[in-house]
């Protein structure tokens, strides 16, 4: 890509995306109520390791847009 901000901007797109869609993974939550009702914010969300492991998955795909950019596959789709 050609400057660092659209790299950033690139990032930034991917990331949240990735990041919500890790959010539900290995939620566990208490379950002291006995009602049908939602038991509420879970036990341990771990956010940090899902924002770490976000940020890898965004870098990595990230530069793959870059590299699909860069590369000639994508001349025939932009005229």
């Amino acid at each position: 890509m050609e400057s660092w901000f659209t790299v950033a901007l690139v990032f930034v797109i991917v990331w949240w995306p990735l990041f919500f869609m890790t959010l539900p993974v290995g939620v566990r939550h208490d379950h002291k109520d006995e009602h049908a009702e939602a038991s509420g914010a879970p036990r341990n969300p771990r956010l940090w390791v899902k924002a770490a492991a976000t940020s890898v998955i965004a870098a990595a795909l990230t530069y793959g847009v870059d590299v699909l950019i860069r590369s000639d596959l994508l001349d025939g789709l932009v005229r």
